[in-house]
């Protein structure tokens, strides 16, 4: 059973990935993990880059994904806010331009006994995305040619309630591997190529931008969202388990060391109205992002 899923996330990671379709036929081997020791978690401005941190079983900094296969990065060549040092600059990012609304964003959670069943069509509520795909009179154009515009699609799926820790991880895919609560798919941080996709791929004001299927998405948690400055839950992983702000319970903002290798940690936080103790994934600054690893089981992405 988890050879099947595994092969399954692997022909995901072929459909999914950010990036133009392309690279080596069949994709392409990654090349050794950038040195990002200069770089600091905690400054936007010399954050440590994430290209290439990926590893093959659960490790603290970096992404396990299911896929060592990687086909055409996003982006075009380097932008100046990367550096050579493996650091890059977030606060000097060429921003996607624009301010489109989405009437018709509809997304909800609802609890159905030991279930939380998620339903959407994966446009923003309440939030306005970028102009995609991305115009040639867009500064961000000379970095990121995205082709891509964003359309509506079934965001459906059924989660535990109260999720439980396997007795071993799972491998992060290439695609969805949790959701926002604005019903914004939430991608690892990982571009087609391998690369740290926060660092290299031009995205809206609110952190989100489109793939081959004009699947609007995050690779981070957006800065929009209530409660991503704070320590109050803003998604859910496809396991189940909450996706929590960067901050602890004394506001403190916690970075990879604080973490264990999935990109979580066990603490008080507010679950369904309650104050528990309870493991859950820390949305970081810097990469990994989001999760490095599923601690539980996760469910098959709708999509």
């Amino acid at each position: 059973m988890k050879r099947s899923i595994g092969i399954l996330f692997t022909l995901l990671a072929l459909l999914s990935a950010c990036g133009p379709l392309g690279g080596p036929p069949g994709g392409g081997a990654i090349g050794p993990p950038v040195d990002n020791s200069a770089g600091d978690p905690l400054d936007p401005t010399k954050l440590p880059l994430g290209d290439y941190h990926i590893s093959q079983a659960p490790q603290v900094g970096e992404i396990w994904s299911c896929s060592a296969m990687f086909g055409g990065p996003g982006g075009t060549g380097t932008p100046p806010w990367i550096r050579s040092n493996g650091t890059w600059d977030s606060t000097t990012k060429a921003v996607v331009d624009g301010a489109v609304s989405w009437p018709t964003a509809a997304f909800s959670i609802t609890t159905s006994g030991s279930n939380r069943v998620v339903s959407g069509n994966g446009l923003p509520v309440g939030f306005t995305t970028g102009n995609f795909p991305i115009a040639s009179a867009d500064d961000a154009y000379a970095w990121d040619r995205n082709p891509n515009g964003i359309s509506a699609h079934t965001v459906s799926f059924t989660l535990p309630k109260n999720p439980v820790a396997s007795a071993t991880s799972a491998c992060s895919p290439m695609g969805m591997i949790g959701v926002a609560l604005n019903g914004i798919p939430i991608f690892n941080g990982l571009d087609g190529g391998g690369r740290d996709a926060v660092a290299h791929e031009a995205q809206d004001t609110c952190g989100g931008h489109p793939q081959q299927q004009n699947h609007y998405h995050y690779h981070s948690i957006s800065d929009c969202l209530p409660g991503a400055n704070s320590s109050g839950l803003i998604g859910y992983a496809m396991d189940g388990f909450g996706i929590y702000g960067p901050l602890d319970q004394n506001g403190i903002e916690l970075t990879n060391a604080d973490l264990d290798a999935c990109h979580g940690t066990t603490s008080d936080v507010v679950w369904d109205g309650q104050t528990v103790s309870m493991y859950h994934y820390v949305a970081t600054r810097a990469y990994p992002y989001t999760i490095g690893c599923f601690r539980g089981t996760p469910v098959a992405a709708p999509f």
